[in-house]
């Protein structure tokens, strides 16, 4: 590795590949408009190549060019594009464009051809790691994938040049999956204007048929199975067995609504929330449940956090780096790969009876959320732009001088 000195982050082209930019909210996509909105911010030209339809989820941060689509062929993901290539617009645009580097956030197939693309203009690539795509097959009854699907992203990771992942845990799972040796942190931050205690909203509480002295267990997030629905719908049932007082306050919409209905009867469903609506919808639940494992960091987890709610949230790597066990929530060991339902019940049971432990380890949560700044946390991913670029510069050099000589 060169030894550098920081050069100007708005010298810098860069071209960046999403599978979902912003046709369809999620966390992923958030952090990248972020992400751009700092780059454009400090002078840097970003041009984004992504699927583009007539009505997104929210305006693009920066200019999105459109690559080559089709509806995702998989049951349960209709609302989700799947990327086919570049296309003769998308690699009219990049010659024109000119970019210093490529920042991939998606092995799909658009992912592969940039990377190609890359290599053969001597380009260096940066990936950002998003989601555990490896551990989706499980929920498609096809498990026996998973060791194909790891090998896929071994290969596509290791052509790149480094990888950005959202938690050190994460950087743990890469590097013992042999993924990338040069990984470093981009961790994700929490907008503190919309994720606070200070939202709560007893009233709109109330609208939803919940007591004052009810305890909402909250889940978040898009109402598809592999965000864990259905170890969440047994843990309640486990809940229930026990007899432990509470009731469950559902945030969120999906293709998977209707199943979690019917496995969560009397649960309270508020839908599709975004914004200050989202602040308040979270912040007036009571303790915050994430039996998920294909995060690589859980944005929710830390929303939740930041809105004064202790986590209770499987022992996988969306969760490990941010929960403090036993003094910002609990962290539940798997069971093999799998969350525990009944280990998740037994550390959710103590906050649904004591309003103190709550009180305690959810203002504990509210104060970690504070170390998460988006500004410090982008910033790291343009410091890895810069080195890669100088790195790559200084190698052509060295070549070119061995040509002349």
């Amino acid at each position: 590795m060169s030894i550098h000195h920081p050069c100007p982050i708005e010298n810098l082209r860069i071209a960046l590949f999403s599978g979902n930019y912003n046709y369809t909210r999620d966390g992923a996509n958030q952090a990248l408009n972020r992400l751009v909105g700092s780059l454009l911010d400090r002078g840097a030209a970003v041009r984004i190549y992504s699927p583009t339809v007539a009505n997104p989820d929210f305006p693009a941060t920066g200019e999105v060019v459109d690559v080559p689509n089709v509806r995702m062929p998989v049951k349960g993901r209709g609302e989700y594009r799947l990327p086919l290539g570049l296309g003769s617009k998308a690699k009219r645009d990049l010659a024109r464009f000119e970019p210093d580097i490529v920042h991939l956030s998606s092995p799909d197939p658009s992912g592969h051809a940039a990377l190609s693309w890359a290599q053969d203009h001597d380009l260096p690539v940066l990936a950002s790691v998003h989601t555990r795509f490896e551990t989706y097959p499980r929920y498609y009854n096809m498990a026996f994938l998973e060791p194909v699907v790891i090998k896929l992203l071994r290969r596509f990771y290791n052509r790149c040049d480094a990888l950005v992942a959202p938690s050190q845990s994460m950087i743990d799972e890469l590097l013992a999956m042999k993924m990338h040796d040069d990984i470093t942190l981009w961790s994700r931050g929490v907008d503190r204007t919309i994720f606070s205690s200070q939202a709560r909203d007893m009233e709109w509480r109330r609208s939803l048929g919940l007591a004052d002295d009810d305890v909402a267990i909250v889940f978040l997030g898009r109402l598809v199975m592999e965000k864990g629905l259905d170890v969440f719908a047994e843990t309640i049932v486990q809940l229930r067995k026990r007899q432990v007082p509470h009731k469950v306050l559902v945030i969120g919409d999906g293709p998977a609504r209707g199943w979690f209905e019917e496995a969560l009867p009397g649960g309270i469903f508020a839908g599709f929330q975004t914004g200050a609506a989202l602040g308040r919808a979270l912040a007036s639940g009571d303790v915050f449940l994430n039996p998920s494992i294909t995060e690589t960091f859980g944005n929710v987890t830390l929303e939740a956090m930041a809105c004064g709610l202790p986590v209770v949230a499987a022992g996988a790597t969306g969760a490990s780096s941010l929960v403090n066990d036993g003094v910002t929530g609990r962290l539940v060991p798997l069971k093999g790969e799998e969350p525990d339902s009944e280990g998740l019940a037994d550390a959710l049971a103590p906050y649904c009876t004591d309003p103190t432990l709550r009180m305690s380890h959810g203002a504990a949560g509210e104060a970690r959320s504070r170390e998460y700044s988006w500004d410090t946390i982008n910033r790291a991913v343009a410091e890895t732009y810069v080195r890669l670029v100088e790195d790559r510069r200084a190698l052509q050099a060295a070549e070119a001088e061995k040509v002349g000589a």
